[in-house]
């Protein structure tokens, strides 16, 4: 196996635990906030890793950019469950 490959899927393990983590303090609590930064996790993650490796076109910019919509959407999530907690 190749390292970056190696290193990919622990990057992607790290951040779908994070977003486990979150979720399930969402659930025992129930705080709205929480369940923000759940789905800002989920967007970062799903914006840098998985989007990012799957969406192979021939126009690769459309590819990245739609990649930092993702991405910037999941970090927006987070700022506002930061705020609102």
């Amino acid at each position: 196996m190749e390292a970056s490959l190696i290193i990919l899927i622990i990057h992607i393990l790290a951040g779908l635990f994070l977003v486990y983590i979150t979720a399930r303090a969402y659930k025992r609590t129930k705080y709205i906030p929480m369940l923000l930064l759940t789905f800002g996790f989920f967007l970062i993650v799903f914006g840098d890793t998985i989007l990012g490796d799957l969406f192979n076109s021939n126009d690769q910019s459309v590819a990245e950019t739609l990649e930092e919509l993702v991405e910037t959407s999941g970090f927006i999530m987070v700022i506002i469950a930061v705020i609102k907690s």
